[in-house]
């Protein structure tokens, strides 16, 4: 399977995505797809066996859309001013207007020429010949609304055409009947006549105010990208290399891999690469959260974006372009916000179904009126319900919620790779924590050394040191590499038990105390593992030729946030677990120090996983936390697996989350944006619905008893102001304080 993601031009309202991902969802060969109104763009997955991009991109053209090609975040800032100008000069004319069509009624001087009663035919002439204007102005509405009408699949542009048009028809058929003579003003007995029946204003306002939504959905839209382009634009344009040993500038595209890049103070790290000469500090914050300065040094991972505070650095390029963290990042976000809330999902469905059911609606009402009333105020019912019931409000909803929240996460180093995470994140009750290089740093030391009298003292550490350096197990570092490592043969890593190998042509094992019994090697140093236990030590065996040579004490220290972090969970209600592969002893000593109550210890990696599956029995949402190295099976069976990264490395894991520092605080600040999302969502729905219920009623005249009407023009305002409570209500999630820990 290969997935892509595609730029899509012509979504406008919920219908559409909805529309456009079910029309994919059932194509063959389509595994799935996923559609972001707010991005617009498609993620598709499907077998590149049977379809490529371009079948993708003409799937996209059957539905009514036009593809973009391969996703890319764009500046539209030069789209955005020309767009500027034009809703200002429109505006400008759509006072004008409103001034002809109005002012007489509410005796604001009027020029006679210009006078509805005096100058009906000149007045209609110039009614008809500004409308014109507007509808060359809003022909892009009016291609998608046919388009996607003759698709079967109509959207809000639908509703807009159908409305505008019957309008501008009926008012074209006002227009001849004044041409063709006949009375065109209101007479002594106060009967209306054909002059008061035009729709031309209507028609224009309507369009204009469409465009108006547009525009600031569409700046609304831009700003919550706005984190996501951040991190796009935060890498240089130019780096320095050494080449034949002299300083060279060039373009960021020509550093090739392998080059020596430098970055002096002041300069931003211009790809990712390892330190080969020099120190100093770098600001990582944008990909951790973190505003405390890094040391780099000799062989220490550099990312690009980096400021360097203070020092000369030279580094090899190793990941440059789409391979960069950077761009992977960019990527994960991108991909979140194309994932959908199971929330998100009442939406949609409310959405597939609304626009044919308001089509209806005004429908009936057309026919119903044309009974009982005239036909200019069956035609204005009918617009205007087809008006004020455009979806906009309601397919802001969830898109503009997910997406600003993910850009806020992004920000603050958490990557939330589904947004369907953030809704689950809402319900949790429980988290579990590994133990080693989660709740600890991973930074251990041997306390102490019991040896045993199979091999001499520094024999059987050299015999340690050399097993343990072929190890990428946390404990390793706690053994000090001898100045010779000694030759390792056959070594394996024997998962949840320990590593073994050949030196020497010895077999050299070394582990916990679950090796000895998988190895049927008797155990008669109990007391002394008990000993060190009681002092918070890990415990590992070295046994060579089948005797136990030695045991080792190894201490780790706590994270300095981890326990805040523990404290501000079991605040909010949270049952805390560890769960790790130490005693139960060393595990009990760490957990009291942090105050988890409840520990599992001496627990394989396959039992891991088992027992969060147990949790999630008992009924209880489970954030699973670990380093994503021997915890991946745990990770993947949580309702969310958050995995503890350096910042450099977020390739493909089991974990649906990424810290990319290890602030154990990012967890607390993920619930925050998880209930704060959901809630806002609600709010949002809420509106909407509401708008859609109130308005359409009175729409229909169902409050005419008590004279409150609407026309087509305050239809359009109304619309407005509804996708612009959603759009406001969903910018305040850009306001969440995140807890920065103690």
């Amino acid at each position: 399977m290969k997935k892509i993601t595609l730029g899509v031009e012509g979504m406008s309202c919920a219908a559409c995505s909805s529309s456009l991902e079910k029309h994919l969802n059932g194509k063959e060969g389509v595994a799935s797809a996923s559609v972001n109104l707010v991005m617009a763009n498609a993620t598709v997955e499907y077998d590149e066996n049977a379809l490529n991009q371009a079948d993708i991109e003409k799937f996209i053209k059957e539905a009514g859309f036009k593809s973009t090609g391969l996703f890319v975040l764009k500046d539209e800032s030069k789209l955005h001013k020309t767009q500027k100008i034009l809703l200002i000069a429109y505006g400008v004319l759509t006072v004008v207007l409103l001034y002809l069509t109005m002012g007489t009624m509410i005796g604001l001087p009027v020029p006679d020429f210009l006078n509805m009663h005096k100058s009906p035919i000149v007045y209609t002439a110039v009614l008809f010949g500004l409308v014109v204007f507007y509808l060359a102005y809003g022909a892009d509405i009016f291609r998608n609304g046919i388009k996607t009408l003759w698709h079967r699949a109509p959207n809000m542009d639908t509703l807009v055409t159908i409305g505008v048009f019957s309008g501008f028809c009926y008012s074209v058929y006002v227009m001849i009947m004044i041409f063709g003579g006949h009375v065109t003003y209101v007479d002594a007995l106060g009967t209306h006549m054909y002059v008061d029946s035009l729709y031309f204003e209507s028609c224009a306002v309507v369009i204009y105010f469409i465009k108006l939504g547009r525009f600031i959905d569409r700046a609304s839209k831009n700003k919550t990208k706005q984190a996501i382009k951040d991190l796009v634009q935060i890498t240089p344009s130019k780096a320095v290399i050494l080449s034949d040993g002299a300083e060279k500038e060039v373009s960021i595209d020509e550093v090739k891999k392998g080059d020596t890049v430098v970055c002096k103070p002041g300069e931003r790290i211009a790809v990712d690469g390892t330190v080969t000469r020099g120190n100093a500090h770098l600001d990582e914050s944008f990909i951790s959260g973190e505003s405390k300065p890094v040391s780099k040094k000799e062989g220490d991972k550099v990312v690009a974006g980096s400021i360097n505070y203070d020092g000369y650095l030279e580094y090899t390029a190793e990941r440059i372009g789409k391979d960069s963290t950077i761009s992977e990042i960019v990527h994960l976000v991108v991909e979140a916000t194309n994932t959908k809330m199971p929330i998100a999902r009442i939406a949609d469905k409310v959405s597939g179904i609304f626009v044919p059911v308001v089509i209806g609606i005004a429908l009936i009402a057309l026919v119903v009126y044309l009974f009982f009333e005239p036909i200019g105020e069956a035609v204005k019912t009918f617009v205007t319900v087809l008006v004020v019931a455009c979806p906009c409000s309601l397919g802001l909803a969830t898109p503009l919620a997910i997406v600003v929240s993910e850009g806020k996460c992004a920000q603050n180093g958490i990557l939330v790779k589904k947004s369907e995470t953030l809704e689950i994140a809402s319900k949790a009750n429980a988290v579990v924590f590994d133990k080693t290089g989660t709740l600890t740093y991973g930074k251990l030391k041997i306390s102490e050394f019991f040896c045993y009298d199979v091999l001499p003292r520094e024999k059987v550490m050299d015999y340690a040191a050399s097993l343990e350096s072929m190890s990428s197990h946390p404990i390793a570092a706690a053994f000090n590499s001898p100045e010779q490592v000694l030759q390792v043969e056959n070594f394996e890593n024997m998962g949840g038990y320990g590593i073994s190998g050949v030196i020497e042509g010895q077999k050299v094992i070394m582990g916990n105390a679950k090796m000895l019994a998988h190895f049927d090697i008797d155990n008669d140093r109990e007391d002394d593992e008990r000993a060190l236990a009681q002092k918070g030590n890990s415990i590992v065996y070295i046994v060579i030729g089948g005797k136990i040579a030695g045991l080792f004490g190894v201490n780790d220290l706590i994270k300095e946030d981890a326990k805040p972090a523990i404290r501000k969970l079991t605040e909010r209600g949270i049952e805390v677990i560890m769960l790790t592969g130490d005693n139960q002893a060393t595990a009990e000593i760490i957990a009291a120090e942090l105050g988890i109550t409840r520990v599992i210890a001496n627990v394989l990696p396959g039992e891991k996983a088992k027992l969060i599956k147990q949790l999630k029995r008992e009924g209880k949402t489970v954030i699973m936390c670990g380093d994503g190295i021997n915890d991946s099976p745990a990770l993947a069976s949580a309702h969310i697996g958050v995995s503890v990264h350096n910042g450099t490395d977020i390739a493909m894991n089991s974990s649906d989350v990424i810290l990319m520092s290890d602030d154990l605080n990012k967890i607390d600040n993920l619930l925050t944006v998880g209930k704060r999302t959901v809630g806002n969502i609600k709010q949002n729905l809420f509106w909407a619905f509401f708008y859609n219920c109130l308005m359409i009623p009175i729409a229909l005249g169902a409050l005419k008893w008590l004279g409150i009407v609407i026309s087509p023009m305050i239809a359009g305002i109304a619309m407005v102001m509804s996708s612009l409570t959603v759009i406001l209500n969903a910018l305040r999630l850009r306001l969440i304080k995140f807890n920065k820990g103690e």
